[in-house]
């Protein structure tokens, strides 16, 4: 079982919540190069060669809103990935509480981990063009050098429009190249918008499908 890491939140995140881990330093996205990313309002899902997880890694989700994502890994990533790699993404086919206008997918890449590695973005993009499946949404990649500055090019991401369509619920910023997994929590980091919605029980019993642009 390979459950997604904890991301931890950049110091000037603002939703976070008493159960959210801040990071007391963001030195290891400095002076190097970065991806940032759109982080979309879905489900997050792990894929492996024989069958989707959801939240929990200790079974198989049997959700009727990731219906489309596992017809997806029937059709495209059954028994291709080889032992011990992990794909992770975004359940888009349930509305959670930002609605897109502008999906092209039920499902999009955010990761992939190879046992103990995460590979780089590049190969991250390599996954996406043999899968024939996105990825979340690239908004910058290059080196930032120092804490306001970053600051800065978060806040002004975060400002504008989803590329998906309403607004951006967060960004999550990496390094663009492979590290181990014991680094996540200094490789990976997120911002999350203030008072953002979150899903509870009682979802599940009026969820509705996202519409795709086709």
């Amino acid at each position: 079982m390979s459950k997604y890491n904890r991301t931890y939140h950049l110091p000037w995140s603002p939703g976070t919540t008493s159960d959210d881990r801040i990071s007391k330093s963001i030195d290891t996205l400095l002076n190097c190069e970065i991806v940032i990313t759109e982080k979309l309002d879905g489900e997050n899902c792990g894929m492996i060669d024989s069958g989707v997880y959801a939240r929990s890694h200790s079974t198989f989700t049997t959700s009727l809103w990731s219906r489309e994502v596992r017809a997806l890994h029937k059709l495209k990533v059954e028994d291709q990935l080889g032992d011990g790699v992990y794909m992770f993404g975004e359940n888009m086919e349930g509305v959670h509480s930002i609605e897109y206008s502008e999906l092209i997918s039920y499902y999009y890449i955010f990761g992939i981990k190879d046992n103990d590695r995460w590979l780089s973005w590049d190969e991250v993009k390599e996954y996406s063009y043999v899968f024939d499946i996105p990825t979340v949404p690239v908004l910058f990649r290059g080196v930032v050098n120092s804490y306001e500055e970053l600051k800065q090019l978060v806040e002004g991401l975060v400002s504008q429009p989803s590329d998906l369509g309403v607004e951006r619920e967060g960004v999550v910023v990496r390094l663009s190249s492979s590290f181990n997994n014991e680094d996540f929590s200094n490789c990976v980091m997120k911002w999350v918008r203030k008072n953002h919605v979150k899903t509870d029980e009682h979802w599940t019993r009026n969820w509705r499908k996202a519409i795709i642009k086709r």
